[in-house]
């Protein structure tokens, strides 16, 4: 839930988001507040088994088809998702998304990360690890200037962690497969955010480049890390509201809108086909989630 707190909490989002949608919020297993460490006997999931969970969780609650909003890891697993169940999903809002397999360096980089959680728990090394795939440096600090207070925060945040839990999901990301073919059977519009600093950078650019343009558009945050969501959070504003009025799920509040020169979603730039008018309704609470066994 860190990951969208910087967002959700902005005063003109909340108009947006809180105030049009009903939303779930969905954690990987073990990840919720207090959660109690997983027992190390249960089997790890796979990515596919987090994708299916996605589609548990909707049937659970009663929902058809959602709008789907995720960040790094979770924008991979709903990608997944959004491949497999393609009728569920009306469109996506993708965060510094990963989309290919992990190269040897990340492989080699997490395999470090998981060594030391699985041995010293979540360790100062290790949140240091995970920072840097999370912020900037200008956010995370260096010796003339301080770290800022989300930092700090996410530290405090990752402290309460159950660090085996931290672990298995770390597993489960690093054995994840390419989804450049899968994607291209997307039925539906995305929207993509990266910051020009995030170590993802090139994978958002590489699954924008799978989609179809008139479809899918990608907006580039300069000196901005992958949680845009919480170091930039005005960025994704106007980019958002026109993503959500070619659904017709927001309406500005006077006629005349002004464009940010900032966003390529502008209408004067974006493909029309993304801004077409189509009335649908979509609910999107904090939920848990359950790893389903089958013996």
């Amino acid at each position: 839930m860190s990951c969208f707190q910087g967002l959700l909490f902005c005063p003109e989002a909340a108009s947006l988001l809180l105030h049009n949608f009903c939303i779930y919020h969905i954690s990987p297993p073990g990840h919720e507040l207090g959660a109690a460490p997983i027992s190390p006997n249960a089997p790890i999931p796979s990515v596919d088994d987090l994708a299916d969970q996605v589609a548990d969780v909707l049937d659970f609650f009663g929902l058809g088809s959602v709008m789907c909003f995720g960040v790094t890891a979770g924008a991979y697993i709903l990608t997944l998702f959004a491949a497999k169940y393609r009728e569920r999903v009306l469109g996506l809002i993708l965060v510094s998304p990963l989309c290919k397999g992990p190269t040897w360096t990340e492989w080699l980089y997490s395999k470090v990360t998981s060594n030391l959680l699985y041995y010293y728990g979540m360790c100062g090394l290790v949140k240091e690890c995970l920072l840097q795939r999370y912020f900037s440096k200008e956010v995370r600090g260096f010796s003339e200037l301080p770290e800022s207070d989300i930092v700090q925060a996410c530290k405090s945040l990752l402290e309460q962690r159950q660090s085996m839990n931290v672990w298995r999901f770390v597993q489960t990301m690093n054995e994840r497969y390419d989804l450049s073919e899968h994607i291209k059977r997307l039925q539906c519009r995305t929207l993509i955010f990266v910051g020009d600093n995030s170590q993802f950078h090139t994978e958002a650019v590489h699954l924008t480049s799978k989609l179809d343009r008139r479809y899918c558009a990608l907006v580039e945050v300069q000196a901005c890390g992958s949680l845009v969501t919480e170091e930039q959070p005005h960025a994704m504003l106007i980019p958002m509201e026109y993503f959500l009025m070619g659904y017709g799920l927001y309406r500005p509040p006077s006629q005349v809108v002004e464009c940010s020169p900032r966003s390529p979603l502008s209408p004067f730039c974006i493909s029309p086909d993304l801004l077409s008018p189509e009335s649908m309704g979509v609910k999107l609470k904090p939920i848990r989630t359950r790893v389903r066994l089958e013996v």
